[in-house]
């Protein structure tokens, strides 16, 4: 079975023939696959009135179990964004009631995030339907494969998130 990047190398190697290409095959395949992921994802959660970066902060409190709260540091810490993004994606929650500010009891000048009712209904929907749009994606391939993927995808990003 050929893909589009199998006629894209095909054409670079015609084109330059000078060039080690190889990596185009792994990565080009990766980089489409991830465009594929983000049109399901978006899907997913705008299924449930939710764009992508309120689910990851929605999500992110949720997978810390009961009571569900996180301090801000920590949110940046799982989602990636600077304090001042972070502070505005809080604020916009807040206000649709998705999560609320409390104070930090072990900090007088600390905030505690935590994730409303209305929130955590929200985000475990968006997750179901995020699962449903991804196994679809993977339907092609046995459980197997999958593993086998997972693991060869994990050597080449575990160094990206182990940096200090």
């Amino acid at each position: 079975m050929r893909d589009e990047v199998d006629r894209l190398v095909a054409a670079w190697r015609r084109e330059r023939p000078d060039l080690d290409v190889e990596p185009l095959e792994v990565l080009s395949r990766v980089s489409r696959l991830a465009r594929h992921l983000d049109r399901a994802r978006r899907l997913a959660f705008a299924e449930h009135g939710l764009e992508g970066w309120e689910f990851d902060v929605l999500t992110a409190l949720r997978r810390a179990g009961e009571p569900y709260q996180l301090s801000p540091g920590q949110l940046l810490t799982q989602t990636l964004v600077t304090s001042g993004t972070m502070t505005n994606r809080i604020d916009r929650l807040a206000k649709k009631d998705l999560v609320e500010r409390l104070p930090d009891p072990t900090d007088r000048r600390g905030v505690l995030v935590r994730l409303t009712a209305e929130g955590r209904e929200r985000a475990d929907a968006a997750l179901a339907a995020l699962l449903k749009q991804e196994r679809a994606i993977l339907a092609e391939l046995p459980p197997e494969r999958r593993r086998e993927l997972a693991d060869l995808l994990r050597q080449l990003t575990a160094p990206f998130d182990n940096v200090p």
